[in-house]
């Protein structure tokens, strides 16, 4: 019992004397309430999809995925960075501040890279916490050059007859005379799309088949084409009669040519649209294609005949026997 005794003092004892020691020495016993207990932060996924696509270029929208277990992570960056397959240089980086992450939870870090098209990239990330490395990681991208550039990504276009080789611009004569031929001009547009296609415009040109002059054209707005149907848009040019022509179509949206058609029209009946022909003289008159102008004469005019010398026929042998006669009489007379 007086053991017990002995015991139950000690530890009263030794409870008082801590007591009195924290009291009176400040610091004795470490405060741990405000110590801030540092997290485990981890790259968990890259997960890369691909933004604007241009002509040269693609945007690469990378999102990197960051664990965080535990604690308290302050002053949190991430670096990405595209590297070439090939060639291993750097093409574009990028860092995103990302600052102060706590508790367990997954955190999204997004940012665009810009890279060639056509080309393959390491695409890395570098976690850093107040500015030491923690994690990396990476992941490759390929094929590049078969993405559709954003200007091209349209689902409009001159139709495709499954059978027959029908020409996809028509054209009848509506109107002739005055050596004036005017066309009637049509063509098929087909949505290849799921939604409906605005915005689009049409030019349609003739242009004379051996000097490539073009002699009227004609601009087109062309009203929404719903999904999967098509549309024939229609307009009217006027060309010098007796001459071929292409019948060239242009289909245009905001500002980029989205697909183009070509046809043949044949005003002369005694020529064909030439393939693989010698050179010829054709009778082109640049007159005839003025624009507003009506032109002179027929559409082709023969070539004028050689003009004779202004001081008449003959003249110019009788010219020459006088002056041999000349020549013999002059050598008599110096004889001595």
């Amino acid at each position: 019992m007086e053991r017990e005794w002995l015991l139950a003092g000690a530890v009263v004892a030794l409870v008082a004397v801590t007591v009195l020691g924290a009291a009176l020495v400040p610091g004795a016993v470490a405060d741990r309430s405000d110590e801030v207990v540092e997290g485990d932060i981890r790259l968990q996924e890259i997960v890369i999809t691909d933004g604007r696509v241009g002509g040269e270029t693609v945007e690469l929208e990378t999102d990197v995925r960051l664990a965080h277990r535990r604690g308290v992570s302050e002053n949190v960056t991430v670096e990405f960075r595209a590297v070439g397959l090939e060639s291993g240089l750097v093409t574009d980086s990028k860092t995103a501040e990302v600052g102060r992450i706590s508790g367990d939870r997954e955190v999204s870090v997004r940012e665009t890279l810009t890279v060639e098209r056509g080309g393959g990239y390491r695409v890395e990330a570098i976690v850093y916490r107040d500015g030491q490395r923690r994690s990396t990681g990476a992941k490759e991208v390929r094929g590049t050059a078969a993405l559709t550039p954003a200007y091209a990504d349209v689902p409009v276009e001159f139709h495709r007859f499954a059978r027959g080789d029908l020409p996809v611009i028509e054209y009848s004569v509506a109107e002739a005379g005055d050596n004036r031929s005017t066309l009637s001009v049509s063509t098929y547009l087909t949505n290849t799309g799921e939604t409906r296609a605005e915005g689009l415009r049409l030019v349609v040109k003739a242009r004379q088949v051996e000097s490539g002059i073009v002699a009227d054209e004609r601009e087109v707005t062309v009203d929404g084409i719903e999904a999967g149907q098509t549309a024939t848009p229609e307009t009217s040019l006027t060309v010098p009669s007796q001459y071929n022509y292409y019948l060239d179509a242009v289909l245009w949206k905001d500002g980029v040519i989205v697909d183009t058609a070509r046809a043949g029209a044949s005003l002369d009946p005694t020529e064909r649209v030439p393939t693989n022909t010698t050179e010829r003289d054709i009778g082109l008159q640049v007159g005839d294609f003025e624009r507003g102008g009506a032109g002179d004469g027929g559409g082709r005019t023969p070539q004028p005949e050689a003009t004779p010398s202004a001081s008449g026929p003959g003249f110019g042998v009788v010219a020459a026997v006088l002056a041999a006669l000349g020549a013999v009489l002059l050598a008599r007379t110096r004889k001595p």
